[in-house]
């Protein structure tokens, strides 16, 4: 087996850094210095196993023996899969098992140092030491700018009804709501170049309220919408339609504060309630 060791420097937060690493989006992005299309299947929790995976099912199986989150995460491999099955103990299979695989972050004045450290069969070593840093600066470029998630929906609707529904006052109030216990007490929309919208979101307890707004780059209608909100962030919808349906594709600028599988859940959230509302009326 050969030790190898990857050492890359971000200027970003350790907490940033680690999304980019075991978010699903910002994972499949790294990783496709290795392979297009690598993706792993987790929960990302300690003692919980994951297939690192190829799109035609060929890969390895891991169990997570370290993780505590922002600091380090650490893979024991176990065996290889082929077409997405885990493979019973062979000559192939052993050269990976128990192969060590770690992620070492240390954040120093908002800069954040990453260590990879890796046991690897001698036939990988070449490979790896040729692709590791080209994935190594992707996670770099990643994490220094703003993260962007995609969230998509197909609602079975016309263009014209899903642009009235979309950007009319009041089917907002009626579906700009992630779940049940919240709701749009107000909207106000002026759908131009430069206009502003704001829409009042709050809990049905009233517990909490805040205002979601922003000022439109581009409007063209029925076909997009781009708009930057109040602290920075910038948004793209994109509409596309066959007459009968209409694809709906919404890219976002993420905030750092809550982490990005939650942030993506609750937009699609709302995207999902504007398919149910339209579908429905």
């Amino acid at each position: 087996m050969n030790n190898l060791e990857f050492k890359i420097t971000v200027n970003a937060p350790a907490k940033k850094l680690w999304q980019v690493l075991w978010n699903d989006d910002m994972y499949r992005k790294w990783t496709s210095a290795f392979h297009e299309g690598s993706y792993a299947v987790s929960d990302w929790q300690q003692g919980s196993k994951v297939h690192f995976l190829s799109p035609d099912g060929n890969g390895m199986y891991s169990i997570i023996s370290e993780c505590r989150e922002n600091e380090q995460m650490s893979f024991k491999h176990l065996g290889i899969i082929k077409s997405f099955e885990e493979q019973p103990a062979s000559e192939e299979t052993n050269s990976w098992g128990n192969a060590i695989e770690e992620y070492s972050l240390t954040e120093s004045n908002g800069r954040t140092t990453l260590t990879v450290t890796m046991n690897t069969p001698d036939s990988f070593a070449e490979y790896l030491n040729k692709t590791f840093p080209v994935a190594l600066q992707l996670v770099k470029e990643l994490a220094e700018k703003p993260v962007t998630l995609t969230i998509e929906a197909t609602v079975l609707a016309p263009p014209e009804k899903v642009w009235e529904y979309w950007t009319s006052p009041e089917h907002i109030t009626q579906w700009n709501n992630a779940s049940d216990d919240w709701f749009t007490p107000a909207a106000r929309n002026d759908l131009r170049k430069g206009g502003s919208f704001t829409f009042t979101m709050a809990a049905k307890d009233g517990s909490v309220s805040f205002d979601f707004a922003g000022i439109y780059d581009e409007v063209k209608t029925k076909k997009s919408i781009a708009y930057t909100l109040l602290d920075g962030r910038r948004v793209k919808i994109d509409f596309s339609s066959d007459g009968q349906q209409t694809n709906i594709v919404e890219s976002f600028e993420a905030e750092e504060m809550n982490s990005l599988d939650l942030q993506k859940g609750g937009w699609q959230s709302i995207l999902n309630n504007f398919k149910k509302h339209i579908e429905t009326n």
